[in-house]
This record gives structure tokens, sequence and C-alpha cells, in this order.
């Protein structure tokens, strides 16, 4: 990883506390963190409530779907899994931006829950906690950043097979069938989603990218004059990304990620 910790100011946030800023990734980490304490006065009843079972439906309990993600319990590897969730989200989250970071995780989490619900026909398992929705967070970095190194220099995409491999080999384990079902279509609905907000755009095969205005005619007058910026921002474009590829988007300055943003911008409406 290029630096440990991601850059303040990354991102524009929804709202500031004192010096922290408070983007969509910070926000849901806070509500971790409250539905931590949540449990440590309650106990492991609030699992119990919030948690979510295709099965119980039918009993009208329908707060389910929309609860699971808080149905958290406190231990160390919760802890750890939330940094990640905040290291790999804020990453994303500055690249593109709040708003459809919020939809991301939105699309996650209707993703995992249409999957479960479907699966749970033949094979019903439980949604319970922001887990799943942090280990697709972390899948839909890998799949954006395929190439970067993780720890002992392992590539991102190496450390992202062993670990659906880990969930796999698990579920065979505990003769747990409904993960083997749902994890496969999840991944399928989540690459989608994050197609839709402008990720995982090198996958050309991934359908649903978002609609795009179609390109003005190029004036006839001072042909050459276009064709030199245009190859112009596309060098500078090219510049800023192989930096991205070697250093991470935190060895950028602020303004050359605002360069990076007008760019793309100004290529994408040519």
């Amino acid at each position: 990883m290029s630096s440990f910790f991601p850059a303040s100011g990354s991102a524009d946030p929804w709202f500031r506390v004192g010096r922290l800023e408070v983007g969509t990734t910070v926000a849901v980490a806070a509500t971790v963190v409250m539905s931590w304490i949540a449990w440590v006065v309650l106990g492991d009843g609030l699992g119990a409530a919030l948690g979510y079972y295709p099965a119980i439906l039918g009993s009208g309990q329908v707060w389910r779907l929309f609860t699971w993600p808080w149905a958290n319990s406190l231990d160390f590897w919760s802890v750890l899994t939330l940094f990640f969730f905040w290291y790999f989200g804020s990453e994303l989250e500055a690249a593109i931006g709040r708003v459809k970071m919020a939809w991301l995780l939105v699309g996650i989490w209707a993703s995992l829950t249409v999957a479960v619900s479907l699966v749970g026909l033949l094979f019903p398992g439980p949604l319970y906690g922001i887990g799943m929705i942090e280990f697709m967070l972390l899948l839909v970095w890998i799949a954006e950043y395929p190439t970067r190194r993780f720890f002992l220099a392992i590539p991102a995409w190496i450390f992202g097979l062993v670990l659906v491999a880990l969930q796999i080999f698990q579920s065979l384990g505990y003769r747990d069938f409904a993960p083997l079902f749902s994890l496969p279509l999840s991944l399928v609905l989540v690459a989608l989603v994050a197609r839709r907000v402008g990720l995982l755009t090198d996958y050309a095969w991934i359908p649903g990218a978002p609609g795009r205005r179609r390109p003005r005619p190029t004036p006839t007058r001072r042909p050459d004059r276009e064709h030199q910026r245009r190859t112009s921002d596309r060098a500078r474009l090219d510049e800023l990304l192989d930096r991205i590829n070697e250093t991470g988007l935190h060895g950028l300055t602020d303004a050359e990620k605002r360069e990076l943003k007008k760019l793309s911008e100004r290529l994408r409406a040519r």
C-alpha cells in the first residue's frame, strides 16, 4: 500500500465535525460503532432482533430487510474489518465521490439481500452484521485495482481469489450450502452496481455503464488545434493514471486529483 492512511480531504465530505470530514464511508463506519455500543448495552438480543432470515418474512417482520447490517457484535475481527472498510472505502469514495459511494453501498446491501432471499427458497441462510458488505466492498476495490500490492507484495487479485476460495471452502466444511449459491449471485449483482456508479470500467464485458451523452459533432474549424489539445489531455491523463498505479491515489496532490477529474470529464464529453 502506498501509504497506511488515506489522505485527508481526498473527497468532499457531507459535513465536518471539527476537523473530521464526514463522508459516506466515515458516516457508515460511525453507525457501525454505534451498533457496537448498542450490542454492549443490549447483548446478543440485538442480533436476534435485527438479523435477516428469509423464512421469517412470512411473520411480517419486514424491517429485517433493512436492519441486518447493524446486527453487529464487538470483537477483534469486527474492529479490524471495519478499519479495512474505512481504508479501502475511503479510496473508492475519493475516486467516485460521496453520492456514488452511498449508492454503491446501498447497491451492495440490496444485492446481498436479493441473493440471500432467492437462494433462501432452497437453502435458508441468515444475514446479519456489516461483515458481508465490508467483504464485497473489499472485492470491488480489488477488482478496481487488481495489480496493487498487498502485504508481502502480493498482487491484490491473488489476495481476492484467496478470500473467495476461503469463503467457499468454509461453506463446504460446515456443509452450509446457501453461501455457495448466494455468493456468486451477489458478486454478479455487486459488479453491475459498481459498474453503474463508474467503477470497473476496464471490464468491458460487465454491462450497466452509466449513460453518456452523445458526443457533439467535431467542429470543422481548427481541427489540428482540437486534435493537439485532445492528445495533450490524454497524455496528461495517462501520466496521472500511471502514478496512481505505482503509488495509489494518495500519491497525488489535491490539485492533481482535481486535474484528473477535470481531464476525465473533458475527455468523456468529446
